[in-house]
């Protein structure tokens, strides 16, 4: 049997996923006498932006698609056939790190290590790794399905950037879902698991949290 596991972040009431996006608000149910705990109050309460612990991007507005997770195939963000890419050498990701490796069809994770930082002051910095525009037109050209990385954003988001997000833009352009903020790649194997990123289906979101996990044979 396929063995789960789990490489997603934990969202807690206020914590910080990177600075400048709001902490989420988790409000317990409280149960009244006589009735069954956690049922008090229809099950608790949680406002948090979309953008929020690991999360997934989806090609939406005004890139190819206009998808949100209310209408974004299952095809695209379950059971796909992973690869883990050791991206652990630089700051910078070039298609050298993947070259030679057959990725079409497949969600292709890149094994940073920054999740070690997850709730420091150092994983929000500008210090984070990040792919290339280049990276990402190889990955678009392979014909990936998704690609995800356990680190702040697949983008430099340095001051000198400007706010701008080439690799983001180029890979959901492509139809290729994004997701961010894994941790715990180095538990899966170099490829022979299948990856699950699954939002919840709502309407008119174009980033949402996610439970990603991996079945390894």
């Amino acid at each position: 049997m396929p063995k789960p596991v789990d490489v997603s972040h934990q969202i807690t009431d206020g914590m910080v996923t990177v600075p400048g996006i709001p902490r989420p608000e988790i409000r317990e149910s409280s149960a009244f006498a006589g009735q069954t705990p956690g049922h008090g109050d229809g099950g608790g309460h949680v406002t948090l932006p979309g953008a929020t612990g690991t999360h997934i991007q989806i090609p939406a507005h005004p890139y190819r698609d206009a998808a949100d997770p209310a209408d974004l195939d299952l095809e695209r963000v379950a059971d796909l056939p992973g690869i883990v890419v050791d991206a652990t050498d630089g700051r910078q990701i070039g298609p050298e790190a993947f070259a030679g490796r057959d990725l079409e069809g497949r969600a292709v994770l890149f094994r940073t290590g920054w999740d070690r930082h997850w709730r420091t002051e150092t994983y929000g910095t500008y210090e984070h790794p990040h792919l290339t525009e280049t990276a990402a037109k190889a990955l678009v050209e392979a014909g990936v399905t998704l690609v995800g990385i356990d680190s702040t954003s697949v983008d430099d988001t340095s001051p000198i950037t400007e706010g701008s997000r080439p690799v983001q833009a180029v890979l959901l352009a492509g139809g290729i879902p994004v997701v961010t903020h894994l941790c715990l790649l180095d538990r899966l194997p170099a490829e022979g698991f299948t990856f699950y990123a699954v939002p919840a289906k709502v309407r008119g979101m174009a980033a949402f949290p996610v439970r990603a996990f991996a079945l390894v044979e």
